[in-house]
């Protein structure tokens, strides 16, 4: 059974930064392409950044330069790390192995 459990989020003024973080189980991980997604109300989820088993990344052009993905094989964790945020970043983040499973979501929320 596979479970993603997601942490990090919350609520965080422009320009600040927040990490999350993503707890895999009943995977083998470090075989497993990941990825953050987001979704705000109304809206299909689109994808944030990828990482592959190799250490190769993908990412958005709208977070490109802001956002890094990284992941900790040992740990079976994913991070996402997010710099210089902004409203329109404001969203609920899911967690993603290979293109099948997801967790839970965590939102986040950038504002003044």
């Amino acid at each position: 059974q596979v479970q993603l459990v997601e942490s990090g989020g919350g609520l965080v003024q422009p320009g600040g930064s927040l990490r999350l973080s993503c707890v895999a189980s009943g995977i083998v991980f470090r075989l497993s392409v990941m990825g953050w997604y987001r979704q705000t109300p109304g809206n299909e989820r689109e994808l944030v950044a990828k990482i592959w088993s190799t250490g190769s990344t993908l990412y958005a052009d709208s977070v490109k330069g802001r956002f890094t993905i990284s992941r900790d094989n040992t740990a079976k964790t994913l991070y996402l790390q997010m710099n210089s945020l902004k409203p329109e970043d404001t969203a609920v983040y899911y967690c993603n192995a290979n293109e099948e499973d997801w967790g839970q979501g965590t939102q986040v929320s950038v504002s003044s």
